[in-house]
C-alpha cells in the first residue's frame, strides 16, 4: 500500500511518499518541498498573512492531486508551530478538511520532537548509544534524547529561524550589539533545556531540518568535500559552522546564497539559523555534529506503521482500493474492523434472501459491505450522534475509488443505520433511484447493527422466511441473543416500509 505524509511547517511544506513493503520498512517513492514561508509576521502579529493563508492552501491541494496520481491510500498531515500559534491557524486547517477532505493534525512541540526521533533513528545508526537530536525550524527547536531502544527527554523551544527573523525586524545585516542581543536570547531559552539534556547524558549530537541541513552542506563544501550525493550521517565540526555563521552574518541578504551550499529561498534566515545553531552546540558543549536527512514526515510514517503495522497486514486481504480505503478509514478512527466485517457478513446475508424482493444489483450490494465497514467512524468524535458525524467524515474523509454520487449514498446510509430512518426531504440531493436505494440498503444495514447490539457477535447466522404479507427473519447462535432481537425488531421500521411487508425478529 502506498501511503503519504505532509508536514506543515513554519518555514516549508513537505510531502513524502512512500510504498510501505512491511510492517517495519517502506520506500520511498516521492519527496516535495514548497518553501511557503507561512510563518513569516506570525510570530510578531499572531496571524497568517493571506498570501501565505492562500499558497499554503494551493501547495497542499497539489500535493493532494499527487498522492491521487500515485493511488495512495492514506494521508497522515500534520501542523506545526506557526499554525499553532497564529489566530487564523484554526481558520486555515478548517480550509483543509472543508476544502481537501484532509483531518490535520496539530501536533504539540514534544510530539513533533518524538516524530523527528523516529525518522532519525531509522536514519541514522545510533548503535548502543544516546544521541541528542536537534531539529531548528522556522517557529521551533525539538531537542530529543533517546536510543535505539527508547525516548529518553523530549523538548521543544520558542526557537525557530523565522521566529527570530520577526524579533529582529529585517533581513539584513545585524550589528555586533544585535547579534550579543540575540545570543543572550537564545541562551536565556536554551540553557535550562540543554542542561537537563546533559544530566540524562548523550555521546553525539544529530543535526536535522532544512537549516542545519543547509549549514551543514555549507561547512562540508568549505572544506573541499567534493560533490554531495547525501549529507546523512556526514559529520561537521562545530568551528566550521561558526565561520559559515560568522560569513553570513557580516553579508547582506542578496550576497548570502554566493557561499556554496547556501540556497536563494533560504537567505532571508539563514544567519540566524546559523547564530542559533552555534549557540546550541556550544551549549551542549560537541565539537562535531552529525548530519541527518530525516525529517517530520518521515517520522510521521515510521509512527504510522508502527502503530498500525498488525492491521496494516491484515489490509493487505483488502480486493479493491475500495475495501482497503473503507478498512483504512476505520482503523483511523478506531473502530473495530473485525466487529464490522462481522455486521457487513450479517447485512450481506440479509440482502442475498431478500434479492427477489428488494430489486438491488450487484454494485447497491457492494455499497452496502462498504458501508458496513465505516457506518459507526463517528464515535471517534463523540458517541453522541455519531450516526451524524460519520455521514460527515464519510463525505469529506477523502475515501478512494468512490465517486460523488456513492459517498453520498455511503454517508446516508451510516447516518441512517440508527434512530429515524431516512426520509425523502433529508436525502433530496438524491435522484429517485438512489434515494431508494438508500431506503432499502439502509433497511437492510440497520437490522445487521441490530444484530450485533451487544458487540459480541452471537449471531452467525441468518434465515429469512418470506409469507404474502410478512418477513421473518430467523437468527441462529450459540448464546443468548435476546437484545440482539430486541433491537434488530426495533430497527426494522426502515426495511419494513421498503419491502412493504411487516417484519418479526426471532430465534431460530
Amino acid at each position: 500500500m502506498n501511503l503519504a505524509a505532509i508536514d506543515i511547517g513554519t518555514n516549508s511544506i513537505h510531502m513524502i511518499i512512500v510504498k510501505v513493503t512491511s510492517k517495519q520498512t517502506f520506500e520511498v517513492l516521492v519527496q516535495e518541498k514548497e518553501m511557503v514561508k507561512l510563518g513569516v509576521g506570525v510570530f510578531a502579529n499572531k496571524m497568517l498573512s493571506e498570501n501565505a493563508f492562500n499558497a499554503g492552501i494551493e501547495t497542499i491541494s497539489r500535493y493532494v492531486q499527487l498522492a491521487d496520481e500515485y493511488g495512495v491510500e492514506h494521508i497522515i498531515t500534520a501542523a506545526t508551530s506557526a499554525t499553532r500559534e497564529a489566530k487564523n491557524g484554526r481558520e486555515f486547517l478548517d480550509r483543509l478538511i472543508q476544502d481537501i477532505g484532509l483531518s490535520p493534525q496539530l501536533i504539540s512541540g514534544k510530539e513533533e520532537s518524538r516524530l523527528i526521533f523516529l525518522a532519525v533513528k531509522r536514519a541514522i545508526d545510533l548503535q548502543d548509544t544516546n544521541a541528542l537530536v536537534i531539529d531548528i525550524g522556522g517557529g521551533s527547536t525539538e531537542a530529543v534524547i533517546g536510543n535505539k531502544d527508547a525516548v529518553l527527554f523530549k523538548s521543544s523551544m520558542k526557537l525557530g529561524v523565522l521566529r527570530l527573523l520577526d524579533k529582529v525586524g529585517d533581513q539584513g545585516i545585524l550589528s555586533k550589539e544585535k547579534q550579543e542581543d540575540l545570543r543572550n536570547h537564545i541562551k536565556g531559552i536554551a540553557k535550562k533545556v540543554l542542561s537537563e539534556a546533559k544530566s540524562i547524558g548523550f555521546s553525539r549530537v544529530i543535526g536535522t531540518s532544512g537549516s542545519i541541513r543547509t549549514l551543514g552542506e555549507a561547512a562540508l563544501l568549505m572544506n573541499k568535500k567534493g560533490s554531495l550525493s547525501s549529507i546523512n550521517a556526514e559529520t561537521v565540526k562545530v568551528k566550521d559552522i561558526e565561520k559559515i555563521t560568522t560569513k553570513l552574518l557580516s553579508l547582506p541578504p542578496e550576497k548570502r546564497s554566493e557561499i556554496p551550499g547556501i540556497n536563494e529561498n533560504r537567505v532571508d534566515a539563514i544567519h540566524l539559523g546559523g547564530l542559533l545553531l552555534v549557540e546550541l552546540l556550544k551549549l551542549a558543549e560537541v565539537k562535531e555534529l552529525t548530519l541527518s536527512d530525516a525529517s517530520l514526515r518521515e517520522g510521521l510514517i515510521v509512527d504510522y506503521v508502527e502503530r498500525n503495522g498488525q492491521k496494516l497486514g491484515d489490509l493487505a486481504l483488502g480486493s479493491s482500493i475500495r475495501e482497503k480505503s473503507c478498512m483504512l478509514k476505520s482503523m483511523k478512527y478506531e473502530t473495530d474492523i473485525l466487529e464490522n466485517k462481522h455486521v457487513a457478513q450479517l447485512a450481506l446475508q440479509l440482502f442475498d434472501q431478500l434479492k427477489e424482493y428488494h430489486g438491488m444489483d450487484s454494485a447497491a450490494r457492494e455499497l452496502l459491505y462498504y458501508a458496513s465497514l465505516i457506518y459507526d467512524i463517528g464515535t471517534y468524535v463523540n458517541f453522541q450522534d455519531y450516526h451524524k458525524h460519520s455521514h460527515y467524515l464519510i463525505l469529506k474523509g477523502r475515501l478512494r475509488g468512490f465517486n460523488n454520487n456513492e459517498l453520498y449514498i455511503l454517508a446516508n446510509l451510516a447516518r441512517y443505520h440508527r434512530k429515524s430512518g431516512p426520509k425523502k426531504k433529508k436525502i433530496k440531493n438524491l435522484d429517485k433511484k438512489d434515494r431508494k436505494l438508500v431506503l432499502g440498503l439502509s433497511g437492510i444495514l440497520r437490522i445487521a447493527v441490530g444484530l450485533d447490539k451487544t458487540k459480541n457477535q452471537w449471531v452467525e447466522n441468518v434465515y429469512c422466511v418470506f409469507e404474502e404479507d410478512k418477513l421473518t427473519i430467523k437468527i441462529f447462535g450459540d448464546a443468548g441473543m435476546d437484545l440482539e432481537i430486541w433491537e434488530a425488531q426495533r430497527f426494522s421500521d426502515t426495511l419494513s416500509k421498503f419491502l412493504g411487508k411487516e417484519i418479526e425478529v426471532m430465534k431460530g
